[in-house]
């Protein structure tokens, strides 16, 4: 076994033994026996959790490939030790160029699959343009984030979802845990292994008060930086005021931030002006999704040099004189610099996948269209982490079921 391989199998028996949760669901999954010899397609970002899902719907008893779903965001180490040491296919490596990146959504899908699982949106929306003779024999899907959830919803208000999706990232198991508590921890480990620069005591601008926002904004501030929000939502720019942010445009926040940290899943949200008026030597980043949230053609055009100043770290010098720091490409700083969210927060993800996949191979008469997690998985995974942490709760009574369902019960 080689260095590289080695290291990657560290990383995946590591995630393993702190994936209690999935461990769990699998055995259940595994003895209902749904997913029994059907084929599942992933493209996800290719690292040692995601390796765990891919290897759990194996052992499950599908047949899986995988491909990633951001070209800087794939563990070659855990990459080619799924595919030497575990047998998967395996079509991802990190730096591939927009071409491979599509070439390798292909091959995932050269054995026709019976289930899809996605991140971002576009192993789907391959589906349904280029690979449309593969569409009759999918049962369904899964997605992954909020990025991927409003595309589908989009194709779905045209007319053109040809099958149901099950939105994992709306279910309370995943957003309340995975997009708060583990982007804002990730997006921090990102940050600081990039630039190695003090986060107490700076400005620190974050774009987006959904759920990752919520989670940079806590973390960020429980450094001991002084936390400003953005927001075009006004209800999330009051909870974030009442959160105890100060809420401005971005347009001013970014003239005294030292860091900037985009999570809206939307473009340009740090502009061509944004950039005009961003303070001398400000840090920026993206853990939303694809590398558009920080205009990479505005940076371009008004730099006159561009320079790599550490790994991942590259420098823009204005023509005024000011140097702006970008970090990995204006992609997700979380997963291209670190190593993404830690695993116990992806065991409860990634369980929700499992029994996604399995919910609508059970569920084949379900309408084309984006399709809630139904209630009872969501507690499913819930209690399976609380049996797993060895956490009790209590639990009503039949006179407390009575009185809370009788409206005739008084006070």
């Amino acid at each position: 076994m080689n260095e590289l391989v080695s290291k990657g199998v560290k990383r995946l028996e590591w995630a393993r033994s702190h994936m209690k949760v999935i461990e769990k669901i699998k055995n259940d999954v595994k003895d209902r026996g749904a997913l029994e010899g059907l084929n599942i397609s992933m493209a996800l970002h290719v690292e040692a959790k995601t390796g765990i899902l891919g290897l759990s719907l194996r052992e499950a008893g599908a047949e899986v490939t995988m491909a990633g779903c951001n070209p800087l965001s794939t563990d070659d180490s855990v990459a080619q030790a799924l595919r030497e040491e575990y047998g998967m296919k395996v079509y991802a490596r990190r730096g591939e160029s927009g071409e491979e990146y599509y070439e390798n959504l292909n091959r995932i899908l050269e054995r026709p699959p019976n289930v899809v699982i996605d991140d971002g949106g576009d192993l789907i929306s391959l589906v349904h343009t280029e690979r449309r003779e593969l569409l009759d024999g999918i049962m369904g899907g899964a997605e992954e984030t909020t990025t991927g959830v409003v595309r589908l919803r989009a194709m779905e208000q045209e007319g053109e979802l040809r099958f149901p999706v099950m939105s994992v990232n709306d279910a309370y198991m995943k957003h309340l845990f995975d997009n708060r508590y583990g982007t804002g921890q990730s997006t921090m480990d990102g940050i600081m292994a990039a630039t190695n620069l003090q986060l107490s005591g700076k400005n620190f601008l974050v774009a987006g008060y959904g759920w990752c926002g919520r989670g940079i904004a806590m973390r960020s501030r429980g450094m001991g930086a002084r936390v400003m929000v953005s927001e075009v939502d006004p209800i999330k720019a009051v909870e974030a005021t009442m959160d105890g942010f100060e809420v401005l445009p971005m347009v001013q926040g970014i003239k005294k931030a030292d860091f900037v940290v985009t999570a809206t899943g939307c473009k340009d949200i740090v502009s061509r002006e944004a950039v005009l008026e961003a303070k001398d030597g400000c840090v920026l980043a993206n853990s939303g999704h694809f590398n558009n949230e920080i205009s990479l053609e505005a940076l371009e055009e008004l730099s006159v040099s561009i320079d790599e100043v550490r790994d991942d770290t590259t420098a823009y010098r204005m023509g005024d004189g000011r140097t702006l720091h970008l970090l990995s490409q204006g992609r997700l700083v979380n997963l291209a610099v670190g190593q993404g969210h830690p695993v116990e927060i992806m065991d409860m993800s990634f369980a929700l996948q499992m029994l996604a996949a399995e919910y609508v191979v059970r569920n084949r008469d379900m309408s084309p269209g984006v399709h809630s997690i139904p209630k009872e998985l969501d507690e499913y995974v819930a209690e399976a982490k609380l049996e797993v942490d060895g956490i009790s709760i209590d639990k009503l009574t039949d006179e407390q079921v009575r009185y809370i369902t009788d409206w005739r019960e008084g006070t």
